[in-house]
């Protein structure tokens, strides 16, 4: 019994650190059989009351190239107002780690970072998911509190880790969160139907120099403090 909780440990364990931001991606399609798995599990994410807040719109084929091509048209031609994803001023550490993200991220593709129209090109390629062969939107009611969006991070998370032990990566993506009025109209959204995120899922390119790009953690010391009694 303790070897097989062992391996079950580490089985876990190592599909969880496998898991990365994957931004290239195989034509290959995604058999809806997985798809539906991975629904299956991402829905036993516990939620406040269990209120399930998620709702989920998957988008493949021509449905997808028709989402992206009205996207891809609202970014070229500025439609919407700026969204910003994190404040500014970012709290310290949380400013130190994006600017270390963009320094790194845009050195892999090999774009200056003061070359916004080459930045402004490579946004332009969330709108697309990355070329993967599946695009998700996923919406909450938007009268629900931030604890209701707490429980979509867990059900997000859920269906990152189901899509990885399916050998299918993923790119959760919050820059469609700016083409909120794009994107109902296009999917036929509620009025009280709000974007929490996009994302992109396939098969990864692992050729691809950008999914090789691996981002540090902060270590424990850096995010945790420890609360003891007595010794």
């Amino acid at each position: 019994m303790a070897t097989s909780t062992t391996s079950l440990t580490d089985s876990v364990d190592a599909l969880i650190r496998s898991r990365q931001t994957t931004r290239a991606f195989r034509p290959d399609a995604v058999p809806r059989a997985h798809l539906v798995e991975i629904l299956e599990t991402a829905r036993t994410a516990p939620s406040t009351f269990n209120t399930q807040p998620w709702k989920i719109h998957v988008l493949t084929g021509e449905a997808k190239r028709l989402l992206s091509e009205v996207l891809v048209r609202a970014h070229t031609e500025n439609a919407c107002p700026p969204y910003a994803a994190i404040p500014n001023p970012a709290p310290e550490g949380c400013a130190a780690r994006q600017d270390d993200f963009g320094r790194r991220y845009y050195a892999v593709l090999g774009i200056d970072r003061t070359d916004m129209a080459a930045r402004a090109r490579q946004t332009a390629r969330n709108f697309v998911f990355f070329d993967a062969p599946v695009g998700i939107i996923f919406t909450i009611d938007n009268s629900l509190t931030k604890h209701s969006w707490l429980d979509y991070g867990l059900f997000l998370q859920n269906l990152i880790i189901a899509a990885q032990a399916r050998g299918l990566a993923t790119c959760p993506q919050v820059s469609f969160v700016r083409y909120q009025s794009v994107i109902a109209a296009q999917l036929g959204l509620a009025a009280n139907e709000s974007v929490v995120c996009g994302m992109s899922l396939g098969y990864p390119d692992s050729q691809a120099a950008l999914n090789n790009m691996r981002m540090p953690r902060e270590p424990l010391d850096g995010f945790v403090k420890w609360h003891t009694l007595g010794k």
